[in-house]
């Protein structure tokens, strides 16, 4: 559900639902979660706040349908990387750091949607909040499954360094502080995965 210039013609054929999901993607992006009200995602949706309470009971359970969204497209990027190449988990990883490396631009203007709205959720309880925490668990597992089937020697610890190289990327994009982030994610990225599989791995690497 991405913004475009022909946002208004586009929203108005969309069903009561999406209309008021993709001004709330927006509104939440931009401004934050807790800067806008229901009011607010009505008017951008050109429906009415009684409308939206038919769709969403309270403001934080749409909330964590956005998310769940979000959420949704990441894990497509799984799907989508294991798609490309069968049998070929290290090409999956630098698939996934690729998938990253080519959103971080659109990063520097608005954040990334997780990173922002845990800053704007501290209660664990809140459900938009476990929605990311569920949504994290499962990217991890299947990364480790994916530096598994590459012959990594220590699957959670190589799954844990790509991954705390593929989230700090997405914030010093944000901050400003890394030049040429996408880059240097992919060099780093493939830096972990060659340093760490083991000629065993390798082997059956090249051989998928």
């Amino acid at each position: 559900m991405t913004s475009t210039a022909r946002r208004p013609s586009r929203v108005a054929k969309l069903p009561p639902r999406e209309r008021i999901l993709d001004a709330a993607e927006e509104l939440f992006q931009s401004e934050g979660i807790r800067r806008v009200g229901v009011q607010t995602i009505a008017e951008r949706a050109g429906t009415t706040k009684m409308a939206i309470y038919r769709h969403f009971e309270t403001k934080d359970e749409l909330v964590a349908e956005w998310l769940r969204i979000v959420a949704a497209d990441y894990q497509a990027a799984f799907d989508r990387v294991e798609a490309e190449h069968p049998g070929r988990p290290r090409e999956q990883i630098l698939g996934l750091a690729r998938f990253i490396a080519d959103g971080l631009p659109a990063l520097s203007h608005r954040g990334c949607p997780f990173i922002n709205s845990l800053a704007e959720l501290p209660d664990r309880s809140h459900p938009a909040r476990q929605v990311i925490e569920q949504h994290k668990a499962r990217q991890t597992r299947r990364l480790i499954g994916m530096c598994t089937g590459a012959g990594l020697p220590d699957p959670e610890q190589a799954a844990a360094e790509i991954t705390f190289v593929l989230e700090g990327a997405q914030v010093s994009t944000q901050n400003g502080s890394i030049d040429q982030a996408g880059d240097r994610l992919m060099r780093i990225v493939e830096g972990i995965v060659d340093r760490r599989r083991s000629p065993l791995g390798a082997d059956r690497a090249a051989g998928g």
